[in-house]
């Protein structure tokens, strides 16, 4: 288990699950997509980025078996997710080359926020 406290590990967790409001099935599917190429096909576990394969890695995870690791990927996607959007996780297009960057790293801007919590906490950092 990761080396935090209880209440952080708990919060990041919100946070991480607010921005991150692909299903592990889609962020898959569009890592595969997004990274396959005319040429060659990648492995099913090495398409997309090292950060994509990550999130979909800690989004089979249960809360107690998230390494140090795992913690500092979240607080990696929870920032650059929250910098990106800004503070208003609302859905919007933007720019194809932002939305798949973002997309990438499990978030859609097209779908809205997954808890309301979270994404409220995701807001204030």
């Amino acid at each position: 288990m990761a080396d935090i406290p209880a209440s952080e590990l708990d919060e990041l967790w919100e946070e991480f699950h607010a921005v991150v409001n692909m299903t592990s099935r889609e962020l898959g599917d569009w890592l595969k997509t997004r990274f396959a190429g005319e040429d060659t096909e990648e492995l099913p576990d090495q398409s997309g980025t090292e950060n994509g394969r990550r999130v979909l890695e800690i989004l089979g995870k249960r809360r107690v078996d998230l390494t140090d690791d795992d913690v500092r990927v979240m607080r990696k996607v929870v920032d650059t997710v929250t910098a990106e959007r800004g503070v208003d996780l609302e859905p919007t297009a933007g720019q194809p080359h932002w939305r798949h960057r973002l997309m990438t790293l499990g978030h859609d801007p097209l779908k809205p926020p997954a808890s309301d919590a979270g994404a409220n906490r995701a807001r204030h950092r």
